[in-house]
């Protein structure tokens, strides 16, 4: 099933000049890049993005941290897009990340953690309604009208 996903790429792997390898693995994948934009997201649209982690001790560092830096955030379309890219991004802890996965291959812990990807076509349409209204998204043909990803 052709499904579209939330990304966002986070500070620290736009502070490390990590956003072109990152979107290089996602289109190599075979996935459509259907919308993307760049911004430093306030503290009250982090929270709203991170709501079901209020009241966890960790929640005001993610919010900090989310909030550091420049951001971007993508939609990306594709056959099982949400697990295919999970996969691709690998565990959130990054020393336990498989070798080959964003977060295995260029990751450094697991706060400063690279990537956020929707876990599930309900939570992607959450985020994606965050970030994105409609007519900011883009649907344009695959070459041969094929999807590449088979997750």
């Amino acid at each position: 099933m052709v499904e579209r996903t939330f990304v966002m790429i986070k500070p620290d792997a736009v502070g490390r000049r990590l956003c072109g390898e990152i979107i290089r693995r996602y289109e190599a994948k075979g996935l459509r890049l259907a919308g993307m934009k760049m911004q430093i997201i306030s503290t009250e649209l982090a929270e709203r993005h991170y709501a079901e982690h209020v009241g966890k001790p960790f929640f005001p560092g993610l919010v900090e941290f989310i909030t550091s830096g420049p951001t971007v955030q993508m939609v990306w379309e594709g056959l099982e897009a949400v697990s295919a890219v999970r996969k691709m991004n690998g565990a959130t802890d990054c020393r336990k990340a498989g070798i080959g996965t964003i977060r295995g291959d260029l990751g450094l812990n697991t706060r400063n953690n690279l990537v956020h990807a929707s876990d599930s076509i309900k939570t992607a349409r959450r985020e994606i309604a965050l970030y994105f209204r409609e007519d900011e998204l883009w649907d344009y043909p695959m070459p041969d009208g094929h999807w590449l990803v088979d997750a």
